[in-house]
């Protein structure tokens, strides 16, 4: 067989292997599955431990609620025994008795138990609800964060081979001796750093999505990617109804509500303890000569115990609920009006950034390469151009990650992501 036909053959295996190889690769990237931002958040909902545990702790304020609601059991006594006479006349016998008695409970503190158990599912079931709005709230940002990352991974990517084509025309101008060798050493330093700063960013993206796996309670897949980009845009948001949200519709505000109806109800408990009600009792004995049958009221008295020491301590926690609600009822809207001065000055820096920095370095960047190629500027003047793009476009990319940011932040306050 000639040397002709042997290359032809080992061409044509190459050529086999090479697509081979590639619809491999094709095959790899589809077989990648893709989320959504709401895809994720359900994925999250769904496998999230806490929201779980959360649920669960509501389900078991529900069981207490319906307990609270049970009237106390009646005690049933039943004694015997023999009856022995003192004087030597006849023998022993027999003794019975039985005996039944019923709490009839106060309907004061009936009712303090059963509205104190009534709060405390009702602050359970605001609580799960809290626990849901933060957990989509987290889910978005690390999503915006992820995205950043992966981001940041791409512009070290392009930086690291723009350095490259630079550092290869370098080392063509110090061969032939119209550059200085320092300049090829300074490119050489400079890719050095530039493939650390991808390798980071690399490393920063692939943790990103390890959190956000951490929220899915380990549901997503070992390999995933995000279907949506940094630049997602939401709905239109406006300062006044994101504070009459805030204020009406927050689960942590009613959830301290909750509290503060519980311990409303804990009050009216510990006054009304100090008569809990009458026991009514039935006995019947029978002994050899007597029968007899009884029935009694059994009434506690509040002599020795009055229990101001325990109206005292509801009435402080009731005083101690009410502040928390007004302070935090407070606090949440200064925490709308920073947010929202937070997305304002984001959205500038972007509108900034995007209209004149980058512009500007990507010009800066052109008359440099152009006055390098024309031996009028060294190599370092083109470092230093495309060293100061590199930093415009990483903090167009924080800008825009911190306007996501305070977007999310604003919709958690005002409570947007209870229903999703």
């Amino acid at each position: 067989m000639s040397c002709t036909a042997l290359q032809r053959i080992a061409a044509g295996f190459l050529l086999v292997f090479a697509l081979v190889a590639g619809a491999r690769s094709g095959w790899t990237q589809d077989a990648v599955p893709g989320y959504s931002l709401d895809q994720l958040t359900q994925r999250v909902l769904a496998g999230n431990p806490d929201l779980q545990v959360t649920a669960l702790a509501r389900d078991a304020a529900r069981s207490a609620s319906m307990a609270a609601l049970a009237p106390p059991n009646p005690k049933l006594d039943v004694a015997g025994g023999r009856a022995v006479p003192r004087a030597a006349v006849g023998g022993a016998s027999s003794v019975q008795a039985f005996g039944a008695s019923q709490l009839i409970e106060s309907s004061a503190v009936r009712g303090a138990r059963v509205d104190s158990a009534r709060a405390a599912e009702r602050g359970a079931g605001h609580a799960v609800l809290q626990v849901r709005n933060q957990l989509v709230a987290q889910t978005r940002l690390g999503a915006f964060e992820a995205l950043l990352r992966q981001e940041e991974a791409e512009a070290a990517s392009e930086a690291l081979r723009l350095l490259d084509q630079v550092r290869e025309r370098v080392r063509v101008r110090v061969d032939s001796g119209e550059a200085p060798r320092y300049e090829l050493i300074k490119a050489d330093a400079e890719i050095i750093s530039a493939r650390q700063r991808r390798d980071a960013a690399r490393l920063m993206a692939e943790k990103a999505l390890l959190d956000l796996n951490r929220l899915a309670g380990g549901a997503l897949p070992d390999r995933w990617r995000l279907a949506a980009t940094l630049d997602e845009a939401g709905p239109a948001l406006e300062l006044d109804p994101l504070i009459r949200d805030a204020l009406a519709r927050s689960p942590e505000l009613a959830q301290l509500q909750a509290d503060v109806d519980r311990a409303r109800a804990q009050l009216q408990a510990a006054q009304a303890s100090r008569w809990p009600g009458v026991e009514v009792r039935i006995d019947h004995s029978r002994e050899p000569d007597v029968i007899q049958n009884k029935i009694g009221l059994s009434v506690a008295v509040p002599l020795l115990d009055n229990r101001s020491s325990a109206i005292e301590q509801a009435s402080v926690e009731l005083s101690r609920a009410q502040r928390l609600l007004e302070g935090r009822r407070t606090e949440l809207r200064q925490q709308v009006l920073l947010g929202w001065k937070s997305l304002e000055m984001a959205t500038g820096a972007v509108e900034a950034l995007s209209r004149g920095a980058v512009r500007e370095a990507e010009a800066a960047l052109r008359v440099a390469e152009a006055a390098y190629r024309f031996g009028e500027r060294g190599i370092l003047e083109v470092l230093d151009a495309q060293r100061v793009l590199r930093s415009v476009r990483a903090d167009l990319l924080q800008a825009r990650f911190q306007a996501q940011a305070a977007r999310v932040i604003l919709e958690q306050l005002a409570a947007r992501y209870v229903d999703r």
